[in-house]
């Protein structure tokens, strides 16, 4: 079974966490056992699983990666994202989650987040459930 969310971002750059949204459809698929995948079919977004307790942990992530990777910085590009598709290469198109007793299989602080690199937009987001 496949999904398709939708996922409005507000700014050039941002992690949303998306675990409820993604959990939903897991539910709704009434498996017990399996995996459920996400996949963001952009180039300048992507998705990851990271730490879902502070706040100042996403602000973090984006601050290193916009010291490490600036937005302006002599590329080729045309139009001026570059740092975008670079990022997005990073963080990578997908991410599996194994699926146990119908919840998600995270540790204690982990959360799924859709991550925007060139917004704001409205993005859309794939999740496919397998299992039994």
């Amino acid at each position: 079974m496949m999904t398709e969310l939708s996922v409005k971002t507000s700014t050039r750059e941002e992690l949303i966490d998306i675990t409820s949204q993604v959990q939903q459809v897991v539910s709704d698929a009434g498996i017990d056992s399996g995996t459920v995948t996400c996949f963001v079919p952009h180039t300048t977004a992507g998705v990851t699983i990271n730490e879902n307790a502070d706040p100042d942990v996403k602000r973090d992530i984006l601050y290193k990666l916009n010291k490490e990777i600036p937005q302006q910085d002599g590329y080729h590009h045309g139009e001026g994202n570059s740092d975008s598709h670079i990022k997005a290469s990073l963080f990578g198109a997908s991410e599996t989650i194994l699926v146990e007793n119908g919840r998600l299989v995270l540790g204690t602080w982990q959360g799924i987040y859709f991550c925007e690199f060139d917004g704001p937009r409205r993005r859309k987001l794939f999740v496919r459930v397998s299992g039994a």
